[in-house]
């Protein structure tokens, strides 16, 4: 396995990793050596970590090794000194031989490599099936071919799409993420090597399920034209007992002095990063509702991200046993499963939603870049998420419309619907065996192809 130097890449893959070896296969799980030490520990004989150190690059600090670790700008030359494992990679191969390879959509130059040394490749998305299906056909992406030029041209559904949706991006999303069709210092765009890698591997693979995603599926059948394997939604196992047991046990405190699904959850992963304005309104916003709150705030992206964004002046003390800020790693799966908490305030990013949905919590939206975008169509489609709204034009939101969006959907008649569909759709999620099926049938087909 070969993922993103992203940990929102990185933990798909690794829980993809631990259900195939848990089912008795041998997995090779490669990535640089910060990475995969910050990787929860497992089982010596589960998972075998391969280090592969990154090349140094201009412009990439030297302890970067992750997405999470720089600013955004910075991004491409991580992508540029990740191409440059290339070589050390298919050292690897040679010397390993591996059956097949699973990789992530960066590097669209592994399916070539595996060619010469005769080993099949699966592409493994962690994008979701309608992520993809917006996006197109490889030739659209590979060869700009996409009628689509303006960030306008991609707030309606495109024309190879089928069947009746609504999921398309807004424009303070698009505009957000436009910088993906243009090339970057890496001298390969996102499109092109998500292209590539669709149109290069011999099976396309996705983290979804046919009951949620049956069309987007459809769909990718036809125009990837070759097999698509949905993986399951991966759902989280029961989370272990934590290394540092106290910190859970204060929060757990706190949360147990909270009434029943009272408490708002927010958090917006490992990468995203607010504003200072828009933090400024979330933290009010927050503050008006009323509502008991437990955020846990990324306050740079980074240690060479320059702009520390800072609550407004007073918040903590007004809120102050109400709600908790937390601006360290906090056990997020073990929150989620608290009977406290109602609802969650995310960034839309599929690993929260998947984890949230299993435990039956109520979704607020509110998106930042690339993929959450179309994930937030999806769930709002479905009555599954509500979005904050927002200025159609700059993506701008108020206090107010942030606080009476988590009253909707906290405590409202209106906002329902959110908290019975969370809950119905837990059956879905959270059913470990059901999605553990789906590996089952990706692993019958890699067993018969080799």
């Amino acid at each position: 396995m070969f993922p993103w130097l992203a940990f929102g890449h990185i933990l798909p893959f690794l829980q993809l990793a631990k259900i195939m070896a848990k089912k008795g296969h041998k997995i090779s799980f490669v990535s640089t050596p910060r990475n995969i030490d910050r990787l929860p520990q497992l089982p010596p004989s589960l998972i075998t970590f391969v280090k592969l150190p990154l090349p140094p690059v201009d412009g990439l600090p030297t302890t970067a090794e992750a997405t999470s670790d720089l600013e955004i700008h910075a991004v491409s030359y991580l992508k540029r000194a990740y191409d440059l494992l290339q070589q050390p990679l298919a050292g690897f191969l040679r010397s390993s031989r591996p059956d097949w390879i699973l990789f992530d959509y960066v590097p669209f130059w592994l399916p070539g490599v595996a060619r010469d040394l005769g080993i099949p490749t699966a592409y493994f998305s962690i994008f979701l099936a309608g992520a993809l299906g917006f996006l197109g056909p490889p030739s659209v992406l590979i060869d700009g071919g996409d009628y689509r030029k303006k960030p306008e041209d991609f707030t309606v559904a495109p024309n190879w799409v089928d069947f009746p949706t609504t999921v398309a991006y807004t424009y303070y999303d698009i505009k957000n993420t436009f910088d993906c069709v243009e090339d970057d210092a890496s001298g390969v765009n996102d499109l092109i090597r998500i292209g590539l890698s669709a149109r290069n591997c011999d099976v396309v693979t996705v983290r979804s399920c046919s009951e949620f995603d049956s069309d987007w599926l459809r769909l990718l059948d036809n125009i990837y034209e070759k097999p698509v394997l949905p993986v399951g939604q991966l759902p989280p196992p029961p989370p272990a007992a934590e290394a540092d047991p106290t910190a859970w046990g204060s929060i757990k405190e706190w949360l147990d002095e909270q009434g029943s699904g009272s408490v708002v959850y927010v958090a917006f992963g490992s990468e995203a990063k607010p504003s200072q304005d828009q933090l400024t309104e979330l933290a009010l916003g927050i503050e008006n509702s009323g509502l008991p709150f437990f955020w846990v705030l990324r306050t740079r992206r980074g240690e060479s991200d320059p702009d520390e964004i800072e609550l407004p002046p007073g918040f903590e003390e007004r809120t102050r046993g109400r709600g908790i800020v937390c601006t360290s790693w906090a056990p997020q799966l073990r929150i989620l499963g608290h009977d406290s908490v109602g609802g969650f305030l995310t960034h839309s990013g599929w690993s929260s939603v998947v984890e949230a949905l299993s435990l039956r919590r109520a979704l607020i939206l509110l998106t930042f870049y690339s993929d959450q975008g179309i994930n937030a169509r999806v769930l709002e489609e479905r009555e599954l998420g509500y979005c904050i709204p927002r200025d159609e034009s700059d993506g701008s939101f108020t206090r107010d419309s942030v606080a009476e969006s988590l009253r909707v959907v906290m405590v409202s008649e209106e906002g329902k619907i959110y908290r019975d569909r969370a809950k119905e759709m837990s059956g879905l999620f959270g059913d470990r065996g059901r999605q553990s099926r789906y590996v089952d049938n990706l692993l019958a087909h890699l067993l018969n192809n080799e």
